[in-house]
């Protein structure tokens, strides 16, 4: 898998994104040694090349398990690369299938790997950011592993003078590590799953001064807030009006400082 991995990301990945895309990249120093999950809005398809290809350790996304079966010649390529630079699958089904289908990725921070996800599920339809899928707080807690914050910035790709894809200004910025070990007793509670999560995307928020939309970017898209009008589900930031949750009996809230505290390919709720 390294090889594969090494050999796209170093030969073809990379030159493209510093050299063509030109993205820039701000805050790989906070990567940390062990292990860890990036979560990062999700504007255009570049965004799950551009982020791996400029950081050092090798990265897992999360991919739909139906692209590991695929049929037909093509089907069978996606699948074999997928296999080949070591992406995990994932039911995106929703529901408990969802939260069943994480063991592959769990195995990937357990074994000290860096595991990137978005939240919101689905590229944002028109810019704004919109609410996260709860996969982002249960692999933080079931792994006890670091959350980073991750903000895609003018990743949308455009069209050059010579009708190439290309992005303009584009920059990714890496926040700090948000840590919710308080809460590790609590992975099945949907109250503090939620809360997380939304502590996550205001950290995404901050980063990259979109508007927050409290409803799945995916009902929008092609469910019934497709063509409505959203300006009631807007919020300054997602745990707008929430209680933080309270931490089990014997852990303490102060544990984690103030990393957590402010005032998710998709995985479901």
């Amino acid at each position: 898998m390294t090889v594969w991995y090494n050999f796209f990301k170093t030969t073809l990945v990379r030159p493209a994104v510093k050299w063509w895309f030109r993205v820039k990249i701000e805050g790989t120093e906070k990567i940390p040694e062990g292990g860890c999950v990036l979560a990062a809005n999700h504007l255009d398809a570049g965004d799950t090349f551009s982020l791996p290809a400029l950081i050092k350790p090798t990265t897992t996304f999360p991919a739909k398990k139906e692209l590991f079966m695929g049929k037909g010649l093509k089907g069978r390529v996606v699948a074999w690369f997928l296999t080949a630079v070591g992406q995990a699958p994932i039911d995106r089904s929703g529901g408990r299938a969802s939260v069943t289908g994480l063991g592959s990725v769990e195995e990937k921070l357990e074994a000290s790997g860096v595991v990137a996800i978005f939240p919101e599920g689905t590229r944002s339809p028109d810019g704004r950011l919109y609410k996260g899928h709860t996969g982002v707080a249960r692999l933080a807690l079931s792994s006890g592993k670091p959350v980073l914050p991750v903000a895609m910035i003018n990743t949308r790709l455009v069209k050059s003078k010579v009708g190439i894809p290309t992005m303009r200004n584009a920059r990714i910025v890496i926040g700090d590590p948000m840590e919710f070990n308080e809460y590790a007793a609590q992975v099945n509670e949907l109250q503090v799953l939620r809360w997380i999560t939304n502590e996550v995307m205001g950290a995404i928020q901050q980063m990259t001064g979109q508007t927050y939309v409290d409803v799945y970017a995916s009902r929008v898209k092609r469910g019934d807030l497709r063509g409505a009008d959203l300006s009631s589900h807007i919020l300054d930031y997602p745990n707008q009006n929430q209680t933080r949750p309270v931490p089990a009996a014997g852990q303490s809230a102060a544990s984690a400082g103030d990393d957590s505290a402010m005032g998710d390919q998709r995985m479901g709720e």
